[in-house]
């Protein structure tokens, strides 16, 4: 078993196994392949529950009582994905990494994805381990095979890691830290083509500590977090390696987290990716990976393992994991602080918020007024001068064109567009020539009217705008319908979903910093109406429920977010997923949509886009509404965000799922490529 650091605690699911007897095991494995057939059964139960160091004593025990090779008895017995992983549990780590090395770099073609999840994930002990144990079971270099099998900037950087020389000085220098970070804008960003030699000499040796400190310093600089220039800067293997070393920095088991659940997505399992990391982090660090598997994925990765595998395999696998972390949304004690680092490491407030949609240089609202006309005149319209002019101006310039339109030609833009187009284009462009008051008023309106009301819809709306756009869109919703929201809210709403919404719609969230003893006082509180606190009560359960609702409804963000924290130290639970398992119906829907909102908003937003468009079928006004509404706040924030999560773009998903022109507009508003 690896031993922890001093003073860390163990954090691995496999434990060595108490009252060890090789030979005993050794016994037991041999019994049970002797004859026709093999128990597998006994084999993953025993494999299992020892440790990788009780395994190598066991090898060693087998040989001496029956002459044989453990290793190749198992290959003999075994097969498929099950002899995969039991073999692979048999090898020392470091073999274990050479075979799978070896593995890529055998036969046509490469395993890039391999290479880099292994060299961009390992310690520099591990790394000198591998590259040992590669040279004692292949008798080669296994820095020659990487050059030979690799080439360009991908390959350097391969080789950079494979030294095994990042620093590892928790002491850092403030000037180098700045200088690092003015060096990788420099490199990128401020450079025609890109400096790629900076980026591997600071990304492959800086210590984790210093780099986390440049990535911050990287954010204030520019802007964007560096993955997003890193995206933008480099291509290809190249860019997806830099990729990983940036997330392994960050939190190691973040990254594993997010490979195993790629692994298990989707159609078909990436079995070889699986079992590699499951073998490789039992011992390491798999209670922290199933921790932020959980919190970020909403099901645990014990469920995902047992609804996406089968057989003996399946039960390995499950043996590995070390449990199931889906029970009310508890929390490893020791890693409930890391779940909300991650949280906090992608807030809101330390992210410059942008749109896609700016204003239009040299903006002609004359010449644009009198290509609209032309293009709506006579037979036929012409769509795509109205998509270009309109998706390429701001809202501003829009109300410009509009009032232009009108003393030209004495007619109405809106109207004419409304004559003109049809379908989902139509509502699209003539929801980027509302004012975004109107728009959002307009969306409430609806949502209320007929039979049946759209609660999304609601909630989306009043649970993710600010004080000012809430007012805003108070004072549009009377001018264009002469009736309040907060009337229009009540008489379509009802019991404690009414009350949010109209707490919601007041806009009188708090707007100042947090106040840590005020927060305490607001977890104790949440605690007690969900139901998990290990105080009593101080007050009756209607009194609670009202309090728990001010909190969500009133209380400014930052605040909010060291509730949660204070939350989760209180409990060990995630305010979120409790939320989901005691509540029901739309008053968890609205709660869930605020700590989601507070959490990370345009990530909130791009889950609902990623949703609008997968499986059967679009939700085509949501996915209107959102780009319509966050085209000139945060859309490029979501953007990366969506990528981030889905492993591919929003620019690419809405291709594959719309058309037309239709999806010309909202391309244009989606502003391109990540």
């Amino acid at each position: 078993m690896a031993n922890p650091a001093q003073g860390a605690k163990y954090r691995g699911s496999i434990h060595d196994f108490p009252n060890f007897d090789p030979s005993q095991d050794a016994e037991a494995l041999y019994t049970a392949m002797k004859g026709i057939g093999s128990d597998k059964e006994a084999i993953l139960e025993l494999i299992t529950s020892r440790s990788n160091r009780q395994r190598q004593e066991i090898t060693q025990s087998y040989k001496s009582l029956y002459g044989k090779d453990l290793i190749a008895d198992l290959k003999y017995e075994l097969m498929g994905k099950f002899e995969r992983l039991i073999v692979g549990l048999m090898r020392p780590l470091a073999y274990c990494d050479a075979k799978e090395i070896k593995d890529a770099l055998s036969g046509i073609g490469t395993d890039e994805k391999c290479l880099i999840e292994i060299l961009a994930s390992r310690t520099n002990e591990q790394i000198h381990q591998l590259v040992a144990a590669y040279k004692d079971a292949y008798e080669r270099d296994l820095e020659a095979d990487i050059i030979g099998d690799t080439s360009g900037h991908f390959q350097k950087m391969l080789v950079v890691l494979l030294q095994g020389t990042r620093e590892e000085d928790d002491v850092v220098s403030e000037d180098l830290v700045q200088q690092d970070a003015q060096d990788l804008y420099e490199a990128g960003e401020l450079k025609w083509g890109t400096d790629e030699a900076q980026f591997i000499y600071i990304l492959g040796n800086r210590s984790k500590q210093h780099l986390r400190l440049v990535f911050d310093e990287y954010l204030k600089t520019t802007g964007k977090p560096i993955e997003a220039s890193i995206r933008e800067e480099l291509s290809g293997d190249f860019e997806k390696l830099m990729l990983a070393v940036v997330k392994c920095i960050r939190s190691t088991p973040e990254y594993f987290a997010e490979r195993l659940f790629k692994a298990m997505k989707g159609l078909g399992t990436r079995d070889n990716t699986l079992i590699r990391i499951m073998v490789s982090r039992s011992e390491l660090d798999m209670l922290d990976i199933r921790e932020i598997f959980r919190t970020k994925y909403e099901k645990s990765l014990y469920s995902m393992i047992k609804n996406d595998t089968s057989g003996e395999y399946k039960k390995a696998l499950l043996k590995l994991c070390g449990g199931d972390d889906d029970a009310a949304g508890q929390f490893f004690p020791e890693a409930a602080q890391v779940a909300y680092q991650m949280w906090e490491l992608s807030a809101v407030g330390r992210v410059e918020l942008n749109g896609t949609v700016r204003p239009a240089n040299d903006f002609n609202p004359d010449a644009d007024a009198k290509a609209l006309r032309k293009a709506m005149k006579g037979l036929g319209t012409d769509e795509d001068t109205i998509i270009d002019i309109i998706t390429h101006r701001s809202n501003a310039q829009r109300q410009q064109l509009r009032q232009t339109f009108k003393s030209h030609f004495g007619r109405d833009l809106m109207a004419d567009l409304k004559s003109e187009l049809s379908g989902d284009l139509a509502r699209l462009i003539l929801g980027l020539m509302l004012p975004p008051d109107h728009y959002d008023a307009k969306q409430l309106k609806k949502a209320m009217e007929g039979a049946g009301t759209d609660e999304k819809t609601l909630i989306e709306i009043l649970a993710t705008r600010t004080n000012a756009e809430i007012q805003a869109i108070n004072e549009a919703y009377k001018e264009d319908y002469h009736k309040s929201l907060e009337d229009a809210l009540s008489s379509d709403t009802s019991g404690h979903f009414r009350r949010i919404l109209i707490s919601l719609a007041t806009g009188n969230r708090e707007e100042g910093g947090e106040d840590r003893e005020k927060a305490r006082e607001d977890a104790k509180v949440a605690a007690e109406i969900l139901e998990i606190a290990d105080t009593s009560s101080s007050g009756d359960k209607t009194s609670l429920e009202t309090r728990f609702m001010t909190i969500l409804c009133t209380r400014s963000y930052p605040h909010l977010r060291r509730v949660f924290q204070e939350f989760i130290k209180m409990t060990n639970y995630d305010v979120e997923h409790v939320i989901k398992k005691e509540m029901s119906g739309d008053v968890k829907d609205a709660f869930v949509a605020i700590v989601q909102s507070v959490k990370n908003k345009p990530l909130f937003f791009a889950d609902k886009l990623y949703k609008s468009m997968k499986g059967a079928g679009t939700d085509e006004k949501t996915l209107t509404r959102i780009m319509v509404s966050r085209s000139e706040i945060d859309l490029l924030n979501i953007r990366r965000e969506f990528i981030e999560k889905y492993d591919k773009s929003l620019n690419e998903v809405i291709e594959g799922d719309t058309s037309g022109d239709f999806m010309k507009a909202l391309l244009a508003i989606c502003g391109g490529q990540d």
